[in-house]
């Protein structure tokens, strides 16, 4: 039994549909669960805040809890001199992807608007310092 191929011009067109139907590849980035998403956070706020040893950080100390077992990895600022003293600010993401949310007296000062710029650059992946 002789098999029939098809046309030529036919099989270009079915290929060009469905080439036309495929979903595009997602784009890369950073992993946007809370989790990922902290530790970028944490990582930028030590070296930029702390470890550069900027003036505006220099009366506080970074205390991550990432291992949330409540599912929202979070970072505290507290006094350098007292530790278990209530936290001043705290980062702390929730979700996938994740839900960023800054509160504490720190917020209500000049430095906030840094704090929220620098958050926001860090956690999209963007590890440059203000």
């Amino acid at each position: 039994m002789r098999h029939r191929l098809a046309n030529p011009a036919l099989l270009t067109a079915l290929a060009a549909m469905l080439t036309a139907c495929q979903t595009p590849a997602p784009t890369t980035g950073p992993n946007r669960a809370a989790l990922p998403t902290m530790e970028r956070v944490a990582l930028g706020a030590s070296a930029c805040w702390f470890k550069s040893g900027d003036p505006a950080f220099a009366a506080y100390k970074l205390a991550p809890e990432l291992n949330s077992f409540t599912g929202r990895p979070r970072i505290l600022l507290v006094h350098k001199g007292s530790p278990e003293s209530r936290p001043l600010l705290v980062v702390q993401a929730e979700g996938s992807p994740s839900r960023l949310q800054a509160f504490g007296p720190m917020m209500s000062e000049p430095v906030a608007g840094r704090i929220v710029a620098d958050v926001n650059r860090w956690s999209g992946g963007n590890k440059a310092c203000s």
